[in-house]
């Protein structure tokens, strides 16, 4: 099959032609057909050519999406809700958000080259901890909904009591109630929801959430509502907003114990709802049960301030079905972006962004009151309720043709939240739809005294430096540098997918018809997204042979947590209600048993065999032993061992005959798409990574997209979005759409590829595969291969028998790797000591070329040390990775500085990275937990006493 040099098949798929032959035929095949016929078994396998349109060209394609989006009409948006206009600053969309070092990052898990990212990460927590007055902050999580469900469990952690009740303040948004409402419900925790200014009955309850300010706008004093909470020994969630806080009292000032909230309307646009940072503080003494991502400091091998992922024993990965959350991701970039539109205001920047916003809404609440309208309250700080009565309707109608989405609070009540893009031109004609002369000029604050907070906020040295553009721009290419993206090098984590991200795919998500949409804007406003959204839905369903998609979840996690509550209810609905057994492989991803255990599922671990399948034997034992409560299965396919398992049409029947249901992990999918089909050959329900197979960048560790793909008869059990009205199933993220503003990526991809080039790039994701494991079997052991000696879209390589002779760990070799200038595979994942490795269909034949030659390079490094000429503590690969102070300063080596820095004699060393940290002290990190930045008042109070220690290591890189 051959593709010109213009088509963007051509451009996205890595090998050409020639490369391709070239690589079949040292393998030992003929064709790329030949090769998928020797790989995926006979009986799963799909020949037929998917029913979707030929793939465009990048112009083509760019002009259809155009047209779609311009169907969509960008209204001046005062609906508020969570979600706020704001202006992203040219320097940040240009260098961050548009720029593929910030954006083809992946997760930090290997700190000495995610330096960068985890600085800004560092920060965000600071901002946050300054903000909300918490003592602890993470690293982001995907929503303010879903943070406060977080929370809420957290409480429930906390506590340790025996207490089932969750106390609601009925001012929180509603989409925040409804998924609270969708987390508790399998827990058997009791949502009990209140009025503000009422005191509710605390002594059944182990946690209570407030708003502040509250959705109507209104800001209520909690002073009295938390000490009586604390009294019962129940926790307190302030969800919250950044902005507002810049002026309001502190919610550690009030008292509470956890606050939450989004960071979206610094700087990140709308984008139908996402993807957006929330956040997450708390109390230090809560800190180990936080969900998600923690940023802390460590000291590296040089005993230089390094940052890198702390606490990690928390996470899903490491304890499974009792782990405290299925969140594997976070919303990185965009937390990023937040951080630094906060560093480029400054906290005096933003006090005067949101003083001018209170102003603003202050002279609107006047203007309407004297126009003789009641408002929900006078003590507010960027939101007004209004009471319009029966000419409700009419107002709204009114302003939606002057150009104006206000937000329908209920039949009789209209809700307007201003933000910084609001200008007295907008009030002006606002204070004329609802029957008013003119904007008051002035009008005294909708705060008192009492409400504003006094304490000083984010006095560190990063949020005062960089002011103009020339600084700002200067620090975000530093802090590039000392990252490894796609931009740079091959990333071959296995199980991860890092491909080509293509600028023509992230282009339209700047277009303002898809990055300044209110989730909860006019239907009628938006027909070409709700067009695109269908389209991409369709596309999938074909890829994936399922019947419905929802695309509500915003990551990985949240499909896979959707698609098991779909798979309760459809058991409910049977009356079925005793299934509550998930069968999970002991090789499934960690999110696997922690979302199970979410949805209260029971996991019941299902053994593999030496060859890394499910043990058919095992599981007939387990079915037999648990009967008619079965509920489901969950498989990852290929398998995370990085084979096509003969026998999965087995498992999928057994699990069937049993009642069951089976759920197929989307994780390996780029193994699949236009080879065989998941909802063909046995799944009832999948999860697809939109950020793996579908080319949703990684972020350095989200955005994410997780859609959930069902078979017929879960459809209606798919999260409900009031669009799709045969959707009734419970809500799992807080937009409709989850991270709508950038699925026009993953349409364009499979746009712009079309059926055949979908199919080319999964064969040749196989062919670079096994290419790899073919160059390199001869020094590492392949630990797992399939039919015919082969592997799927990845390869797991052995470096354990380097450890028994020679010492040489993987952690070694994974550092030694950053020498020569790569991103690390996926370490000790599903087995320890061993690398996972999965190049996928961009890379091309000389990067793979030149990522088996460094591997087998160290390989012969080992071999100096087995021997005994380079000794075991002070060699290129113990030392490893070599930053440019230790090669200056120290004369200690055994080896040259060449062998140090430039160990690969035929590469072209005059651009090297340059990792800026030695190897990261884990434990260090652990021992010693700094979060955030400490105020300067501590660094002064250090200059005092002659002790910079602590102040100096916090201070960090910025």
């Amino acid at each position: 099959m051959e593709h010109t040099y213009s088509s963007f098949v051509a451009r996205h798929i890595g090998p050409d032609e020639n490369d391709i032959r070239e690589m079949l035929k040292e393998i030992g095949y003929a064709s790329l057909d030949e090769l998928t016929s020797a790989v995926v078994p006979a009986i799963i396998i799909d020949n037929e050519k998917m029913d979707m349109k030929p793939g465009l060209s990048e112009e083509q394609a760019l002009a259809e999406l155009r047209q779609l989006a311009s169907k969509n009409r960008v209204l001046r948006t005062f609906i508020g809700q969570g979600y706020y206009g704001t202006h992203t600053p040219a320097v940040i969309q240009r260098n961050v958000l548009e720029n593929p070092a910030w954006y083809t990052a992946y997760t930090p898990y290997q700190p000495e080259i995610s330096q960068g990212r985890l600085e800004v990460l560092f920060y965000f927590q600071t901002m946050v901890c300054e903000l909300t007055g918490m003592d602890i902050a993470g690293a982001s999580l995907l929503d303010e909904s879903t943070a406060a469900a977080e929370a809420m469990t957290m409480c429930m952690r906390a506590s340790k009591g025996t207490n089932k009740q969750f106390l609601v303040s009925k001012s929180c948004h509603p989409q925040t109630i409804e998924v609270v409402q969708t987390r508790a419900r399998p827990l058997g925790i009791e949502i009990v929801l209140f009025e503000d200014g009422a005191t509710p009955d605390c002594s059944a309850a182990f946690g209570v959430l407030l708003q502040y300010p509250g959705t109507d706008g209104s800001i209520q004093d909690y002073s009295k509502m938390i000490e009586q909470a604390h009294k019962h020994q129940s926790l307190v969630v302030m969800a919250s907003d950044l902005l507002a806080l810049t002026i309001l009292r502190s919610p550690g000032s009030l008292g509470a114990d956890i606050v939450v909230g989004s960071a979206q309307r610094f700087g990140v646009p709308l984008g139908m709802g996402g993807p957006h940072a929330a956040f997450l503080a708390t109390k230090d003494s809560f800190k180990r049960s936080m969900p998600g991502r923690l940023v802390g400091q460590s000291v590296d091998s040089h005993g230089k301030a390094a940052f890198r992922l702390a606490l990690q024993t928390r996470e899903q990965h490491i304890r499974r079905e009792k782990s405290t959350s299925n969140i594997c991701t976070a919303q990185a970039l965009l937390a990023i972006m937040s951080t630094l539109y906060a560093c480029y205001h400054g906290p005096d920047g933003l006090k005067a962004i949101a003083t001018r916003v209170h102003s603003l809404a202050s002279r609107l609440h006047k203007s309407l009151t004297s126009a003789g309208l009641n408002c929900h309250s006078n003590r507010f700080f960027d939101t007004i309720t209004v009471v319009t009565g029966d000419k409700t309707k009419s107002i709204l109608s009114q302003a939606v043709a002057s150009g104006y989405n206000l937000r329908p609070f209920s039949e009789t009540e209209i809700g307007i939240a201003l933000d910084e893009t609001t200008n007295e031109n907008d009030l002006a004609a606002i204070v004329r739809l609802f029957g008013g002369a003119a904007l008051a000029s002035t009008a005294a604050p909708g705060l008192t005294a009492e409400m504003l907070r006094s304490d000083t906020y984010m006095t560190q040295h990063v949020f005062h430096q960089y002011r103009s553009e020339t600084e700002m721009m200067r620090y975000l290419r530093k802090l590039s540098e000392m990252d490894i993206a796609l931009d740079r090098a091959m990333i071959p984590l296995g199980s991860c997918t890092m491909k080509l991200n293509a600028a023509s795919e992230l282009m339209p998500v700047s277009w303002p018809e898809f990055s300044q949409i209110h989730p909860f804007a006019p239907g009628d406003q938006w027909p070409g997204y709700r067009e695109m959204i269908d389209q991409l839905e369709s596309m999938l369903c074909l890829a994936t042979g399922y019947d419905a998609i929802s695309l509500q979840p915003n990551a990985g996690s949240q499909g896979e947590y959707a698609g098991l509550l779909a798979i309760h209810q459809y058991h409910e609905s049977r009356g079925d209600i005793q299934r509550n057994i998930c069968l999970i492989p002991s090789s499934a991803h960690g999110t696997n048993p922690a979302s199970a255990q979410m949805a209260n599922m029971e996991v019941v671990v299902v053994k593999c065999d030496s060859k890394g399948n499910v043990d058919l034997a095992d599981l007939d034992s387990k079915i037999a032993a648990h009967q008619d409560r079965i509920a489901a299965i969950m498989i990852t396919y290929p398998s995370t061992h990085g084979v096509f398992e003969e026998g999965v049409t087995a498992v999928c029947e057994k699990v069937h005959v049993a009642g069951g249901q089976v759920y197929i992990d989307g994780a390996n999918l780029n193994a699949l798409v236009g080879i065989a089909k998941p909802g063909k050959f046995g799944g009832d329900v999948s999860h697809l990574n939109l950020h793996k197979t579908f080319c949703i960048p990684h972020g350095g560790g989200g955005p994410g997209v997780g859609p959930v793909a069902v078979r017929s008869h879960l459809a209606k059990f798919l999260p409900t979005d009031g669009v799709n009205v045969s959707r009734n199933g419970p809500l799992v993220s807080a937009a409709p759409f989850g991270s709508a503003g950038i699925l026009p990526i993953s349409w364009m991809y499979i746009r712009m590829m079309g059926p055949s080039g979908l199919r080319r790039a999964t064969q040749v994701a196989i062919l670079n595969a096994n290419y790899v494991a073919h160059q390199l079997k001869r020094n590492f052991p392949i630990l797992y291969a399939g039919h015919n000696g082969l592997v799927a879209h990845e390869c797991i390589v052995d470096t354990r028998p380097l450890n028994d002779n020679g010492k040489v760990t993987v952690d070694d070799i994974a550092k030694r790797l950053v020498d020569y200038g790569f991103h690390a595979p996926t370490m000790s994942f599903p087995v320890a000591g061993t690398l996972m490795i999965e190049p996928t269909e961009s890379e091309s034949r000389y990067e793979l070329d030149r990522f088996c030659r460094a591997m087998n390079l160290i390989f012969a490094e080992y071999e100096k040390v087995r021997d005994g000429e380079w000794p075991a503590d002070n060699n290129p690969l113990r030392n490893a990775p070599h930053t440019l102070d230790s090669i200056v300063a120290d004369s200690s080596r055994t080896y040259s500085r060449q062998i140090a820095v430039c160990p690969d004699p035929d590469f072209d060393y005059r651009v090297k990275y340059w990792p800026p940290v030695g190897r990261v002290d884990n434990v260090y990190g652990d021992r010693n937990l700094v979060c955030s930045c400490p105020p300067m008042e501590e660094y002064e109070d250090a200059n005092e006493s002659g002790d910079r220690k602590q102040p100096e290591m916090a201070l960090g890189a910025g």
